[in-house]
């Protein structure tokens, strides 16, 4: 009879075929729609932005790696879906020495200073946005929307405090026919992209979802139950984008389900302050970071209690019942 053996291993016990190519695989092909509709929408240059950026990213990872003698990661792809996201968060007319330096910031000073892959605390991604929000901020918000690729207009994007929203065509706004970052725009390509996401359980709904309900609803009530309005605020800036291809980026994020939770609303919650009591008609961006600086404390206020623990008070206080109770029981 075969010897029955109880084999215990370390955490975690769950596994799967799953490697950081194929994720970042997933997370490219999902944004290939939103490449595509800036390319129709802003015209091809949109593609020479995306390629310039992406080109930057891999070769900086490279030659990074290279120079302080570390294994060679560009193949994980990480480098090259850092790149495609900082492109579609920068108008279609941005200078491309300007994406070199978002590049640059990204891979070298917020990745690969901090130990690579797996060890950045914030999204590299985003800081580059920022970064270059703060750095060129004229240049970030010289939105431009080609009419049918004719000539670069000057545009306004939706949440501009100049712009009527309850006249805004929301068939406009759900097909980006607007101006703004080359990926916020179209909300068919965007949802295309979750749509794909979640059918290969790349990401889960719970980010998302949380940040868009909670901004969906904190706005209903702000603005007097007027649907049309909120929707507009959903659809405009950066919020569906970032929700779906910033927030749930996997090393800066939550890995529980209900600190994805709170970590959802906390962005929703912090991006609807922003915009309606701050000085920026946008607030997506600086509240994926404040909820990727609280991730740690996310995760430690939903972890899972394990089976059996104590809870160092209970302990304590059990302790010293029984030292009591032992003292009494010697005095007898």
């Amino acid at each position: 009879m075969e010897e029955q053996r109880l084999i215990v291993t370390a955490s975690p016990h769950i596994r799967d075929n799953s490697t950081t190519r194929s994720l970042m695989g997933n997370v490219v092909i999902a944004l290939v729609p939103s490449i595509v509709a800036a390319a129709f929408i802003f015209g091809m240059r949109a593609l020479l932005v995306v390629g310039v950026t992406v080109a930057a990213c891999v070769g900086f990872e490279y030659l990074y790696t290279l120079l302080m003698k570390k294994k060679n990661p560009v193949g994980d792809l990480s480098a090259v879906v850092t790149g495609i996201i900082l492109a579609l968060n920068v108008p279609v007319n941005m200078p491309l020495w300007i994406c070199v330096v978002g590049a640059f910031i990204a891979i070298v000073i917020v990745k690969q200073l901090f130990g690579g892959i797996g060890f950045n605390f914030v999204n590299p991604a985003l800081i580059g946005r920022i970064v270059l929000f703060l750095g060129f901020a004229t240049r970030m918000t010289d939105y431009v929307y080609p009419d049918m690729a004719v000539d670069a207009l000057a545009s306004a994007t939706p949440l501009a405090d100049s712009v009527d929203k309850g006249a805004v065509s929301l068939l406009d706004m759900f097909l980006g026919l607007h101006g703004g970052m080359m990926g916020e725009t179209c909300m068919l390509a965007i949802l295309l992209g979750l749509a794909y996401l979640l059918a290969t359980r790349t990401i889960s709904f719970a980010i998302p979802g949380s940040i868009v309900i909670t901004t969906f609803v904190l706005t209903l009530i702000s603005t007097g139950f007027d649907l049309h309005v909120t929707l507009v605020e959903i659809m405009g800036g950066g919020l569906m984008f970032g929700a779906v291809f910033m927030a749930t980026d996997y090393v800066t994020s939550p890995f529980t389900t209900g600190g994805k939770v709170i970590y959802g609303i906390f962005i929703g919650l912090l991006t609807f302050t922003i915009r309606n009591f701050g000085s920026m008609n946008e607030g997506m961006s600086f509240a994926i970071l404040m909820g990727n600086l609280l991730t740690p404390w996310f995760n430690a206020w939903s972890h899972q209690i394990p089976l059996g623990r104590v809870k160092p008070g209970k302990a304590k206080k059990d302790k010293k019942a029984a030292t009591a109770s032992a003292g009494k029981g010697g005095a007898a």
